[in-house]
């Protein structure tokens, strides 16, 4: 665990990425495999389960610090942060030890077996043996709170600095349903049969938004465009008579979507596609919210599957019989991909994402215009002799996106933040007009500038009317400019309505609340474009 403390402490002082990666690739160079593997996980996202409560854990450290709860209660929200309010407040070990990472992580995984009074007993136990350092670390993975100021593209060029291995072989290696319950460092890292893996997906190839137009980008002759649909992205993955979702943030969607199973029936194995999952009908994606309504179920009702079916609109191809196809120009990966899909029958569950043709720049921005009439959020521009790459890489692949849609709305409630930003309000909802009264209609939480934060925070706390736990009534004298990607029709909100990527655009000091807009204005939103 002192090596992990470490560790973090030498990321935690330097901005550089070059020194961020260097002590990276010192400790995967040096550390034990079990702690190297876990140190992956745990950059990687995959966290111990937690076992212990918040509330339970404030009334232990309360105790052990001999203060009242109170007065843990009231330093909690000044210090921001849960672990680190409870390193601050415990007296100094009364012993010393040297465990590892993964000792600690297992005395962690062994909490959710034993009764409540083991789990005080254990937990306390660890707190007499951990230095300041590892006390923090140690309480950031029980209360699940581990973040690690490193992306993951960091640690893979780390990885491959220290293994000597090829940074986009590690970035493959790390994709994928793995635990360290479930491998080693030696079958993750080091084996030659790595790949092996059946479900294992390709790092995806991420765009750059486009904000000023294309036309900075040269020949429009040398670029290709279709519809930056609006779905969920993912990569289909056909191997060995199994097929596989992904979606792009590492998660297995396989049985979320069930008709994807008939693409065994129509493709061959080998085969790895990389589109969007749209809810489809009547040869059309329907609108993102009927999409919705499946997210997040792990079993979806005969009703659902009726009324919102999936498909996959494939727009590249990774793999072609088994041959990996990301190093080859985007016009060949896009032509294997024609031939593959064109004779597939209408009840095939994978349908080819169609191209956009286009004379110049101009042309495209007419076509761009009608993005929303065809359920897209503006037009993706890949270049012709692009390959596959892993990542956000700038300059051969964009996205340019319509402006998002915008409507005037009321402050009327706020909520402080979490971690750094738990001395803030930043979670508000907002309102329109309705008659003589005012509706709620959405919560936004980013936009502002951290300066607008603490002026904001400044009034509420000046002007909250009423207080229901940690959200405060404030009176509404303020109108912000909210700009949201989409809007739905919703029976579960009282105004009738939900927006997608509802954000605080800006903050509207110029207009008073009588300028802002009504629920009507909504409806009439609602009308032309949900």
């Amino acid at each position: 665990m002192k090596r992990f403390a470490a560790l973090f402490q030498r990321l935690d002082e330097t901005t550089k990425t070059s020194l961020k990666t260097a002590a990276m690739a010192d400790y995967f160079r040096d550390a034990p495999d079990d702690d190297r593997l876990w140190t992956v996980a745990l950059f990687s996202g995959r966290r111990p389960r937690r076992a212990v409560n918040a509330t339970q854990l404030r009334e232990w450290a309360a105790e052990r610090a001999g203060i009242d709860q109170w007065l843990f209660e009231e330093s909690y929200p000044i210090v921001g942060d849960l672990a680190e309010t409870i390193t601050l407040i415990l007296p100094p070990p009364s012993a010393q030890s040297d465990l590892s990472l993964s000792h600690w992580i297992n005395v962690l995984r062994g909490l959710h077996h034993v009764p409540l009074e083991e789990r005080k007993a254990r937990i306390l136990e660890a707190w007499e043996q951990l230095e300041t350092a590892e006390r923090f670390l140690f309480n950031k993975l029980i209360t699940g709170g581990f973040r690690i100021g490193v992306s993951q593209k960091l640690m893979t060029r780390a990885l491959s600095m220290a293994t000597g291995r090829d940074e986009a072989e590690m970035q493959h290696r790390l994709m994928g349903d793995w635990q360290p319950d479930t491998t080693s460092w030696h079958a993750l890292i080091e084996a030659e049969d790595a790949s092996a893996d059946l479900s294992r997906p390709y790092p995806f190839y991420l765009a750059y938004q486009l904000d000023e137009g294309p036309d900075a980008l040269g020949a429009p002759e040398d670029w290709r465009a279709d519809w930056k649909w609006d779905g969920i992205r993912g990569q289909l993955i056909l191997r060995e008579g199994q097929h596989f979702l992904w979606s792009r943030g590492e998660e297995l969607m396989t049985d979320r979507f069930p008709e994807l199973a008939r693409s065994l029936d129509f493709l061959p194995s080998g085969t790895v596609l990389d589109g969007e999952v749209l809810a489809f009908t009547e040869g059309a994606p329907l609108p993102f919210n009927a999409l919705q309504k499946r997210i997040g179920r792990k079993t979806v009702p005969k009703k659902l599957l009726k009324e919102a079916p999936i498909i996959l609109y494939a727009y590249d191809l990774l793999e072609l019989e088994g041959a990996d196809q990301r190093a080859e120009p985007y016009d060949t990966r896009r032509a294997r991909l024609d031939e593959l899909l064109k004779d597939l029958p209408p009840e095939a569950p994978v349908r080819l994402s169609p191209q956009l043709s286009f004379s110049d720049w101009s042309d495209l921005g007419r076509i761009r215009e009608g993005a929303r009439d065809a359920q897209a959020e503006g037009v993706m521009l890949k270049r012709g002799d692009s390959p596959y790459l892993a990542g956000r890489k700038k300059g051969d692949w964009w996205k340019w996106k319509l402006d998002p849609l915008t409507i005037d709305a009321v402050l009327i409630y706020a909520q402080q933040g979490h971690g750094r930003r738990a001395n803030l309000f930043t979670d508000f909802t907002f309102a329109v007009r309705d008659g003589n009264g005012l509706t709620p209609f959405t919560k936004a939480y980013s936009g502002l500038t951290d300066e607008e934060f603490r002026q904001i925070t400044d009034w509420v706390r000046k002007n909250t009317l009423e207080r229901y736990g940690p959200v405060r009534q404030v009176r509404p004298e303020h109108v912000f400019e909210i700009a949201f990607e989409g809007i739905f029709e919703s029976p579960r909100h009282k105004s009738g309505v939900a927006l997608r990527f509802p954000r605080m655009s800006r903050w509207r000091r110029d207009k008073p609340v009588n300028e802002a807009n009504t629920l009507d204005d909504l409806k009439e939103m609602l009308a032309a474009y949900g």
